[in-house]
């Protein structure tokens, strides 16, 4: 994190809630951390606790490092009487990030949904930075520890925020929207991740509508009007705007949509008028969450113009639709995660590519994760669409039987499930052919880019 702008241990101490055994000092802090190794003069230690962690074990050494004082929730042998004692440490460093949060007035963009949410950010993030010195967060620093994270590294000269929310379980959304104040959130869809703990896509809707708990009043609230729990929503305290692809009723929408190359060119049509954009990256889904970056630049108070063309900056991270050429064919790494929305998307991309005679489209699919009761049939339907945009199917997991049925069942013969992904590997390095492409997909425990850099491999 950079340097804070102060804050009085006094106000920190408020806004947290918390009590101590001794009088708080008027002094100020300008370093908040969560790990004992980051202390820094200034600082304030906050213990949180995880799965896997509990900072509270690090107390001691952080004020040994010389941390002014600890946010704690539990009494301990700390050495020390220099404590805030709180409820949670978890709230108490959503609660600091939002103190500090309320010191500025960047334009805030929070977005969320079931797929697509950090290539839609890094679509808004392109658009808004074309204008504003921009802080957005990184990687998938999107929960209540990096979002936090992100808002502490505010200053001065930040002009605006794009923040990712994720989410697990209910209240989650509502515990990063609420320090963040969004003044424009964006909802790309209500699928079907997280369903195993949630129980059914209504509950997922109500996780994600949590984002509108945080929004200002008369924010604008962007929502993919092609999603069939999004399309008919009414929340008049706020300024809602659809964007679609398929309805046309939509306030924002594409059409001339080109693919070529990985890339694609398409015309965006408003109230405005009518803007050709270009973006990076391949699919109707990239599309459409160009389609929220364009309508957030817009909400931003960017001209629409601008907006369209800042599109061409955005760039992918991590293993999302990483394009590889390699012995003459094309592969697609699409290895960060997977849910059946986004197999769907990513099939019918697939589907949609041309490629020259003789050559092949090869989906390489794996086990999608915590779908908990709907798993088998998700499966079984992912090997459908495959059947119909694919000409080969390669499976590696627990449920790739049920791809592989679904596919076989549904005319795609050429269908093969495997007890490794080695063999997979091999089998792919003899069938593929120069012209192929070839897309990987599979959920982020299933380490599908294993494949890949064993197919990369000279032999």
């Amino acid at each position: 994190m950079n340097a804070l702008l102060p804050l009085k241990l006094k106000e920190i101490a408020e806004a947290i809630g918390a009590k101590t055994n001794i009088e708080i000092p008027d002094i100020d802090i300008t370093n908040i951390c969560t790990d004992s190794r980051d202390v820094k003069p200034g600082s304030i230690f906050v213990a949180l606790c995880g799965e896997k962690f509990d900072g509270h074990a690090f107390v001691k050494t952080a004020m040994d490092n010389g941390a002014l004082w600890a946010v704690v929730q539990k009494e301990g042998d700390y050495g020390t009487d220099k404590l805030l004692f709180v409820n949670t440490t978890r709230q108490a460093f959503l609660d600091i990030a939002g103190l500090y949060r309320s010191k500025f007035s960047p334009k805030v963009i929070a977005v969320t949904g079931s797929v697509g949410k950090t290539s839609t950010r890094e679509m808004i993030a392109a658009v808004i930075k074309s204008r504003y010195k921009t802080l957005k967060t990184e990687n998938n620093l999107n929960n209540e520890v990096g979002v936090p994270k992100t808002i502490l590294d505010l200053d001065e000269s930040i002009e605006a925020m794009v923040l990712e929310f994720g989410m697990v379980n209910l209240g989650e959304i509502r515990e990063l929207t609420v320090p963040a104040k969004p003044d424009i959130a964006v909802i790309t869809c209500i699928g079907t991740s997280h369903i195993e703990n949630l129980g059914s896509r209504e509950n997922i809707k109500k996780a994600k509508f949590e984002i509108v708990e945080g929004l200002k009043k008369g924010g604008t609230l962007l929502l993919n009007k092609d999603n069939d729990m999004l399309r008919d929503v009414c929340i008049p305290e706020h300024n809602v705007i659809y964007y679609a692809v398929e309805d046309r009723s939509a306030d924002i929408t594409a059409k001339d949509i080109l693919e070529h190359d990985g890339e694609t060119d398409f015309t965006i049509v408003c109230k405005t008028g009518e803007y050709r954009a270009h973006i990076p990256a391949m699919g109707v889904h990239n599309v459409l969450n160009a389609l929220a970056g364009f309508g957030a630049g817009v909400a931003a108070g960017i001209e629409p113009e601008d907006c369209a063309k800042a599109l061409a900056d955005f760039k992918n991270t991590g293993m999302r639709q990483k394009v590889t050429k390699c012995r003459g064919t094309t592969v697609v790494e699409d290895c960060y995660n997977a849910n059946p929305d986004s197999m769907r998307a990513a099939l019918k991309t697939l589907g949609a590519q041309k490629i020259e005679a003789g050559a092949h489209k090869i989906a390489v699919l794996g086990d999608m994760l915590e779908l908990g009761s709907v798993a088998e049939s998700s499966h079984y339907e992912v090997g459908r669409i495959a059947a119909e945009n694919a000409d080969m199917l390669l499976c590696f997991g627990e449920l790739s039987e049920l791809m592989v049925r679904g596919a076989m069942e549904n005319g795609l013969k050429n269908a093969i499930c495997f007890e490794s992904k080695e063999e997979l590997a091999e089998t792919l390095r003899k069938n593929a052919k120069p012209g192929d492409i070839i897309w990987l997909k599979a959920s982020r425990g299933m380490r599908f880019e294993d494949i890949a850099e064993a197919f990369y491999e000279e032999t």
